[in-house]
């Protein structure tokens, strides 16, 4: 679709938006919403006609673009024949959503518990565990983000937990391993993860490994900073896990549904957890929906004991039947073997190469269409463009950067001293290429506040 500037209208948006919308994660009178007036494809535009290559997937879920011809068609057809129905029946999308679901997730999560977004699949995975064990705690890390409901936003481990950490949550946060910014003084990958496993077994026989309920990590972290995990990392966790009869959770709210060249990552480090949490792609956000995935021995618990939780909409079927569409058409069109492709043979590439001519940029790091550049003032010292959780004049760099994507025709996704480099799964070669090219301008603001 080729935009066309209406200027008058977009005025009009944007005042019924600044006098009503309440925004999430922002002081109200401090930020400036961009209209937008369409979508297509890996595109979005605004009112006055400048289109965005979106690098940050929306809110990393459109993983197979905006639009889509077959999803789209799908919604309108379901409702047409049925456009909700409460959560106690056996309606055929849903039925159809929790099969091709649980055909792809790893071992035996074969059944299938929907929510409406990731936030509260997480509450409901941890209440699961906490039923599951009779145990109150729950390990999270640092340098994690689980959603923004109490539950979820206590697990968290980064800045937005802050303003919402009752500190009676239930919730122990540990160090995950993360060797570019090491907490634990390590040099190479298997001391950083055999240090963090060890710290990790640690806190648990010191917080009594009789009062923990479960460890709930992402299983590559996302907006905190799209952190692979070690080889070995996650398979050891499971065997803590075991050890110690604590119930393993992996969030794959954001890196699930072939974000990372894979249906999910656990399947790159051939790690089965025993509840996993989805979201986002799963429909690539056309209707919200997510949902737990869970396996036979946590569903046993629950055979003739009642689950005590639900939502009015669990497994809606106009998000369901966007699913059942949306798995469809990743299947038939290979989105996830193009998103690994792309993502070994252009994105690593192109952002290496970037990391060489950039003062700024100071770790390269991802897998499939889930990558990260990490930002600094001093490549030798590792210090990061801007303080840690910066804003105002202090985040005026990162501000500078990102403001020059936009301007160059990208979007960037940006947060601390990240900038993720998240386009649909499903984003053209040439498109993307393009993009790279936006970026590396971009770069070049950021150059200019290094030492």
């Amino acid at each position: 679709m080729t935009p066309q500037p209406n200027p008058q209208a977009g005025a009009a948006v944007k005042a019924a938006d600044r006098a009503h919308v309440f925004h999430s994660w922002s002081a109200q009178e401090l930020i400036d919403p961009l209209a937008v007036a369409g979508a297509e494809g890996s595109y979005f535009w605004d009112y006055d006609g400048k289109r965005y290559l979106d690098l940050a997937s929306g809110l990393v879920y459109t993983n197979i673009g905006y639009q889509h011809p077959k999803v789209v068609a799908a919604i309108q057809e379901q409702a047409a024949r049925m456009t909700t129905f409460a959560p106690a029946f056996a309606v055929e999308a849903r039925s159809e959503a929790a099969r091709l679901i649980a055909e792809r997730t790893p071992g035996d999560l074969d059944k299938i518990f929907f929510t409406n977004g990731g936030a509260d699949a997480v509450e409901h995975a941890v209440r699961m565990a906490r039923l599951h064990t009779g145990r109150p705690k729950v390990l999270s890390a640092y340098r994690s983000y689980h959603g923004g409901t109490q539950q979820a936003i206590n697990l968290t481990g980064d800045p937005r937990r802050w303003a919402s950490d009752s500190g009676t949550a239930g919730v122990v946060h540990f160090w995950a391993p993360f060797l570019y910014r090491s907490r634990f003084y390590a040099e190479t990958e298997e001391q950083e993860c055999a240090r963090a496993l060890e710290h990790l077994e640690s806190t648990i026989v010191f917080e009594g490994p009789g009062t923990v309920a479960a460890i709930i990590l992402e299983t590559i972290p996302g907006t905190a900073g799209i952190m692979t995990p070690p080889a070995g990392y996650l398979a050891g966790v499971r065997e803590i896990c075991d050890k110690y009869g604590i119930v393993f959770v992996l969030d794959e709210v954001m890196a699930g549904f072939g974000r990372t060249g894979t249906w999910f990552a656990a399947d790159l480090y051939d790690v089965v957890p025993d509840l996993m949490t989805f979201a986002k792609g799963v429909n690539s956000g056309y209707v919200p929906l997510g949902g737990v995935a869970i396996s036979a021995r946590i569903a046993e618990t629950f055979a003739e004991r009642p689950y005590p939780g639900g939502l009015t909409y669990s497994g809606h079927p106009l998000a369901c039947a966007a699913a059942v569409a949306t798995i469809e058409v990743m299947a038939e069109e290979g989105i996830v073997e193009h998103a690994a492709r792309l993502g070994a043979e252009v994105v690593e590439p192109a952002l290496r190469e970037l990391a060489e001519r950039h003062p700024s940029v100071g770790d390269v790091r991802g897998t499939g269409m889930f990558w990260a550049l990490e930002l600094v003032k001093n490549r030798e010292t590792r210090e990061p463009l801007v303080p840690y959780n910066a804003t105002g004049q202090d985040n005026t760099p990162m501000a500078a950067f990102a403001a020059s994507a936009k301007a160059h025709g990208v979007w960037p996704f940006v947060n601390m001293n990240r900038t993720h480099v998240v386009p649909p799964c499903n984003v053209g070669e040439a498109e993307l290429k393009e993009g790279l090219t936006a970026l590396d301008t971009a770069l070049s603001v950021a150059d200019e506040y290094t030492e």
